[in-house]
């Protein structure tokens, strides 16, 4: 079977193929396969310890980047809000003036 490496690295993480990138036998069946898979539930205690540590997993970016990324926000808002309001006056005022001539 031909594959990719991204293929074979994933298989090979899940324990499907050896580092030579032979089968191992570990394949599942096909019922095992259609199986739907047991949740495991977990009390709001267990979940609050989980989520705190993800969130200390996270790369939070610094304070100059919120602040390079805020400004480019409000200025690209800025612009498409005085673009959009150009278009809708120029449209409006094309308008009048079209209805202005039908009369």
């Amino acid at each position: 079977m031909a594959m990719n490496r991204e293929q074979r690295r994933l298989l090979q993480k899940q324990g499907h193929l050896d580092a030579e990138g032979n089968p191992t036998g570990q394949t599942r069946s096909r019922d095992e396969a259609r199986a739907p898979a047991k949740s495991e539930r977990v009390g709001p205690a267990q979940y609050l310890r989980e989520v705190n540590t993800e969130l200390r997993r996270v790369n939070w970016p610094t304070r100059q980047e919120v602040i390079n990324y805020s400004i480019v926000t409000l200025l690209t808002l800025l612009l498409f809000t005085v673009l959009i309001s150009g278009f809708d006056f120029i449209f409006g005022e094309g308008i009048i003036e079209i209805l202005k001539l039908a009369n």
